[in-house]
């Protein structure tokens, strides 16, 4: 089988465990130049399934989008599923919200966001058994009904208390009508309360935008704030204190998010390195379109990779339970 058609093989069982899609489904995939062997992948599952598809490629000359091309928001009006499938450029970050927020007030939508994939992550962290990952998902999610707070420490330093009351943990592996997910999906997340973040984070695995860290990065918090950050790299600091100084949010904890995803690798690529095994994240900036919560509206959302957690879940009116030890799950 050549790699055309183990990406065409891939995305086919994609499309039907994380979209169900008929043939009165209307597809619209915006991609790119670099991109477009995987949206060819992807369109031919949707074909198979006798969908309608239209095709928006993004010009290079235009990058970075900052705001939706006209013709693009035209081709959402009667669509049901929407993937991304384009080149993660920096830049485009704040773009790319505004667009997951324009398609979801369509809530009839699906959408597929895979900003950055390639074709590796396609015969890899794509090409899995989603009835496993989900059925080992749900279990994880049921250890974290209920929990009050969560504490999450690392053999590297990391000690950090992180209040989640109220707030809903889920999964990513499938889309309901007017929700997104990522492809490659395989990843347990929330949005912790803004305000209730504190300790320390060491990052020892990567940064999005950024990729794979040669040197760790201390991320210290305060109320649910960066208060300081550290590192041997004074570069990456500077860099970091950069790309957060977007808005007054954007320095306030967004997410947490653990990986679940066995075909998943670290890459440098964040839209895989957050769903591999063995590895937590969390995210600074927006959060709003979280399902169950999220105040945090800045423009941008940044993820922070760490290696091997382990998480103690902390309940109101039962025993505290060991989640993760040292990066394998405990159950």
């Amino acid at each position: 089988m050549n790699i055309m058609n183990e990406m065409i093989s891939a995305a086919s069982g994609a499309v039907d465990f994380i979209f169900h899609p008929s043939a009165d489904d209307k597809i619209l995939i915006l991609t790119d130049s670099y991109s477009s062997s995987i949206a060819n992948a992807f369109s031919q599952a949707f074909v198979n399934k006798g969908c309608m598809i239209e095709i928006y490629e993004i010009n290079n000359n235009d990058r970075p989008l900052t705001e939706i091309p006209q013709a693009l928001e035209k081709m959402l009006a009667d669509k049901t599923i929407v993937l991304n499938i384009i080149k993660a450029f920096p830049e485009e970050i704040a773009f790319r919200i505004k667009w997951i927020f324009k398609v979801k007030e369509n809530k009839l939508a699906k959408l597929g966001h895979m900003p950055g994939i390639n074709e590796e992550m396609m015969l890899n962290s794509v090409n899995i058994d989603f009835e496993e990952m989900k059925s080992k998902a749900g279990k994880i999610i049921n250890l974290l009904n209920g929990a009050d707070r969560l504490h999450i420490t690392t053999e590297k330093g990391t000690d950090l208390l992180l209040g989640v009351k109220g707030r809903i943990f889920i999964e990513d592996i499938g889309v309901k009508p007017g929700e997104d997910c990522n492809l490659p999906c395989g990843e347990i997340y929330c949005a912790p309360l803004e305000t209730e973040a504190d300790g320390i984070v060491v990052f020892d695995a990567s940064i999005g935008d950024i990729g794979i860290l040669k040197n760790v990065l201390k991320v210290f918090l305060s109320k649910g704030r960066i208060s300081k950050i550290e590192s041997d790299d004074i570069e990456l600091v500077k860099r970091i204190s950069v790309l957060q100084d977007v808005d007054k949010d954007a320095m306030v904890i967004g997410e947490l998010g653990i990986g679940v995803n066995p075909g998943a690798r670290i890459t440098g690529n964040m839209l895989e390195d957050e769903k591999s095994l063995g590895t937590a994240h969390v995210a600074f900036g927006n959060n709003a379109d979280f399902t169950g919560g999220g105040n945090n509206h800045s423009k941008i959302h940044r993820d922070y990779l760490f290696y091997k957690p382990t998480i103690e879940v902390s309940y109101a009116e039962s025993k505290n339970k060991v989640l993760m030890k040292h990066g394998e799950f405990n159950f």
